[in-house]
């Protein structure tokens, strides 16, 4: 029995046993409660991660590939959640476990799996795993590159990020017409950020949403003090700020709506 890969899913299936090896060595599992594979396929990766003294589950949209992970890992019986994690409820997983999440995630929804990710960072202490190259780029991007963005700053904020290896397009079934990066996300100690959280989101995406223009004019609805206005940092790009540059400006457009 093998799993047919949908293209409506994007499912490409790793078939390099190293590779899922390397991917499954990324994270530390000695702090961990419990681990959560999204999207497991046919169990390449699975397979290692079973290997780990960690207590495993993984969460899987695909009926067929959960059915061939009920056959071939008769071990994770009752860990095998048939759902998609994007429409998931991740408060009936989590509890008040201390979680990493794993995978070798599908390109089309990457992007969405780690802003899920973000909301319960109170939870996700780590997050590794196969993105499309770009896309793992951009998470680790520093400042002052067009590659910068939303992710790169969001994330940062709360995570250290790494990025590790690069992953041929041939090493899956069906190859995809981009490569492959693996990234390993580990949170901050102190990752409670010193600024409004909710204003923070908004500022940064409001920012990017306009990344052309100048501060001054893509943030002007939170303007209203014309004292504030005349900060400097406002002159610039918001490609050209880190995300403890974002903080400082969060707190002075939050001060000024006091």
């Amino acid at each position: 029995m093998s799993v047919r890969p949908k293209k409506h899913l994007g499912q490409h299936f790793l078939n390099d046993e190293n590779i899922a090896r390397k991917i499954a060595d990324t994270l530390s599992y000695d702090s961990l409660d419990k681990v959560l594979e999204i999207g497991s396929g046919m169990g390449v990766l699975t397979r290692f991660l079973l290997q780990k003294n960690t207590d495993l589950y993984t969460i899987e949209i695909d009926t067929e590939s959960v059915l061939y992970l009920e056959k071939h890992f008769p071990e994770l019986q009752g860990k095998i959640i048939a759902a998609d994690f994007l429409n998931y409820n991740l408060s009936e997983f989590f509890g008040n476990h201390q979680v990493a999440i794993i995978g070798n995630f599908p390109y089309h929804i990457s992007t969405q799996i780690v802003f899920k990710a973000l909301e319960f960072r109170h939870h996700i202490v780590a997050f590794a795993g196969m993105f499309q190259k770009e896309v793992a780029q951009r998470i680790c991007e520093k400042p002052g590159s067009k590659a910068y963005g939303i992710l790169s700053v969001l994330v940062q904020a709360y995570y250290h990020t790494e990025y590790l290896f690069t992953v041929s397009e041939k090493v899956f079934t069906p190859p995809p017409k981009v490569q492959s990066g693996v990234i390993r996300l580990t949170r901050k100690e102190n990752y409670s950020l010193d600024c409004d959280e909710k204003l923070f989101f908004t500022v940064v995406k409001t920012a990017f949403n306009q990344r052309r223009k100048t501060l001054r004019n893509s943030l002007k609805s939170f303007l209203n003090n014309p004292k504030l206005k005349e900060d400097s940092i406002f002159d610039l790009r918001p490609e050209q700020l880190s995300f403890q540059d974002f903080i400082q400006l969060t707190q002075k457009i939050s001060a000024d709506a006091i």
